[in-house]
């Protein structure tokens, strides 16, 4: 199983890709990291469009500019660590989705609706939050909506933990239940 595990946690001793690690140590298999915000990805900028879109016409995908979203197609299952900032997640997260949806790599359009062209089957989105997520769909709602529709992974899955920063919470505690729900999830997959 190839697992690629898209990092989006930017500071050392996240939290985040604490509970990433977790989920990894579950799934095993050989596992791919990347990490969004040290990729200087190109801005999707009006020429960078252009350029791309003259690739995708002329079938021409093999060039370095396609190299995310052809690994992203290629792995059987999706990690993503992204810490709840400002509502979402980092910047750098949306950059590389601009980066892997793709036509003809990533998905196809047949009578106007996307159709996948990915692998994966589950996508595993993991978040943690100084505050509490005061929904999930901020973030993990446009994961889960790309996932859904354009790559065709049919279970996409949340583990939080939340309140981490605030003053007389137990966020130990807290990380620990988000651990112990993830084994519980694992372990219902039996």
């Amino acid at each position: 199983m190839k697992t690629l595990y898209v990092n989006a946690a930017v500071r050392s001793g996240s939290r985040t890709a604490e509970l990433a690690r977790e989920v990894l140590g579950h799934l095993g298999g050989d596992v791919t990291e990347i990490r969004p915000h040290e990729c200087g990805f190109p801005v999707a900028d009006e020429g960078f469009l252009a350029k791309r879109d003259k690739a995708c016409a002329a079938g021409n995908l093999s060039g370095e500019m396609f190299s995310a979203a052809r690994q992203f197609a290629q792995a059987d299952t999706i990690v993503i660590a992204a810490p709840f900032w400002d509502l979402s997640f980092p910047a750098a997260l949306k950059q590389y989705f601009e980066q892997i949806n793709v036509v003809g790599l990533t998905f196809t359009y047949r009578d106007g609706r996307p159709v996948s062209l990915c692998r994966a089957k589950r996508l595993f989105y993991v978040t943690t939050a100084g505050g509490r997520i005061f929904s999930a769909e901020y973030g993990f709602g446009y994961v889960r909506a790309l996932a859904e529709s354009f790559y065709g992974i049919g279970e996409c899955v949340m583990f939080s933990a939340e309140r981490l920063d605030e003053y007389g919470f137990d966020a130990d505690a807290a990380m620990e239940q988000a651990k112990h729900e993830i084994g519980v999830y694992f372990s219902r997959q039996g």
